[in-house]
């Protein structure tokens, strides 16, 4: 049984952290979440809080009189820290050094071994400035979950679409 720390940022694949949450801690791993700004305006801290039962971080500065740094204890808690849905946007934060929330500024500190799996509109997943950072990601040592091809949110069809829960278990199966 795993520590898994997962972090979700903005978009609808969102709803799909909750089942792979949900499936992580049922199969015996502690799972404890981070959630961006604005990943909150498509899914609650609850539902993570109901399927992991563990508490949801997401302010890198909680109104909290004994602040510990989570940006530090979280990844040093974790045996794979997991960012699913990664947006362009927040892939082209860490891929640069740049860290203006908890997922990021987490990123930034982790030691531990980090797989993502990005989601986002075909077209911007083609892009090249994408394509980089994601390249820069790799290279320095992290794990990429390939985005399905398929029905996008937008209506388009093509590549971007989150990888399936099952697919980013064996991934991280793969790399512990």
């Amino acid at each position: 049984m795993s520590q898994v720390l997962l972090g979700i940022s903005a978009g609808i694949a969102a709803y799909k952290s909750a089942d792979l949450a949900s499936r992580l801690t049922q199969r015996g791993d502690e799972v404890r979440t981070i959630l961006t700004p604005h990943a909150l305006k498509f899914i609650t801290p609850l539902t993570f809080q109901a399927v992991t039962q563990q508490a949801v971080y997401t302010d890198t500065f909680e109104d909290d009189p004994s602040y510990r740094p989570d940006h530090i204890s979280l990844p040093e808690w974790a045996d794979v820290v997991v960012v699913a849905p990664a947006t362009a946007d927040l892939i082209g934060r860490v891929a640069n050094g740049l860290g203006d929330n908890l997922l990021a500024v987490t990123l930034l500190a982790c030691k531990q071994p980090v797989l993502i799996a990005p989601a986002m509109n075909d077209r911007m997943w083609d892009n090249p400035i994408v394509q980089r950072n994601v390249s820069t990601l790799r290279e320095v040592g992290y794990h990429i979950v390939e985005p399905e091809s398929g029905h996008l949110a937008c209506g388009s069809v093509g590549p971007g679409r989150l990888a399936e829960p099952r697919s980013i278990i064996k991934a991280i199966d793969e790399i512990l």
